[in-house]
């Protein structure tokens, strides 16, 4: 389960969700951990068996039919050939199937699918435009964004565009050094607006806009905004709402939830 961490690290800029509710002048952020990887081994199951042999049977046995007292007089053996029976033979019975086995081990499993990483967003209803750079966490444990403005960062641990799960980009909304960022005006994005991520490959994903939100920082769903699995989906995050002196970070964050078109 994914944990909170700050998106922005500095006063001025950046989408910020909690990270946990603690006091710091740093703002609470959106912080994402490594899921750990594990191989889950199977075991063979060898199933055999025999059937008992058949028991002998004790008890008592038939009397011998008693001798005629008259002869009985017996063809002549060179006049008629005798004729043994031809024994049957019996089909073998068939050998028990073998029970497949499989190597379960961590190397013999098949490598997950790469996905190309996403390197392009466009939202043509608000003019926005930029590159997506792979980004993973900073010291700190919080999602690690690029410094300027013009820049979003997609969270290279979690899905890519076109696997289950949801992929996040995020990226600042403001700065003192770049200024007013693109991602500023997704507060004003309308629902059913295009969205478009091409990945590394040249391949164009659609999107539409589901819903446009406004969370307080210490009640986004970071559990949902990191899920690894269920239906594939784009998340859009920046910072939003007022703007804390005291803390040098804004109270809102600004998340954009974009579906794929079928």
């Amino acid at each position: 389960m994914p944990t909170p961490a700050a998106l922005d690290a500095d006063p001025t800029a950046g989408p910020v969700v909690p990270r946990s509710p603690r006091t710091s002048r740093r703002a609470p952020g959106l912080r994402a951990t490594r899921a750990l990887r594990g191989a889950v081994l199977l075991g063979s199951l060898v199933l055999s068996g025999c059937a008992p042999a058949p028991a002998g049977t004790d008890g008592p046995r038939a009397p011998a039919p008693a001798a005629s007292a008259t002869a009985t007089p017996q063809p002549d053996a060179a006049a008629t050939p005798a004729t043994e029976p031809t024994p049957t033979a019996e089909a073998p019975a068939p050998a028990p199937a073998a029970v497949p086995r499989r190597d379960a081990s961590p190397e013999a499993q098949p490598a997950a699918a790469v996905l190309p990483p996403p390197v392009r967003l466009r939202v043509p209803d608000v003019q926005l435009d930029m590159p997506v750079l792979a980004m993973g966490v900073d010291d700190d444990g919080a999602m690690a964004l690029p410094s300027d403005t013009a820049d979003a960062g997609w969270y290279r641990f979690g899905p890519a565009p076109g696997a289950a799960g949801t992929t996040v980009v995020a990226a600042h909304v403001d700065s003192l050094v770049h200024g007013l960022g693109a991602f500023a005006r997704l507060r004003d994005v309308p629902a059913g607006a295009s969205v478009t991520v091409t990945t590394a490959d040249g391949t164009d994903h659609e999107y539409r806009v589901d819903r446009v939100e406004r969370i307080s920082k210490t009640e986004v769903p970071l559990d949902l905004l990191f899920d690894r699995s269920g239906p594939e989906r784009l998340v859009l995050v920046t910072c939003g709402g007022e703007f804390d002196r005291g803390t040098g970070h804004y109270l809102d964050n600004v998340v954009v939830t974009v579906l794929p078109v079928p």
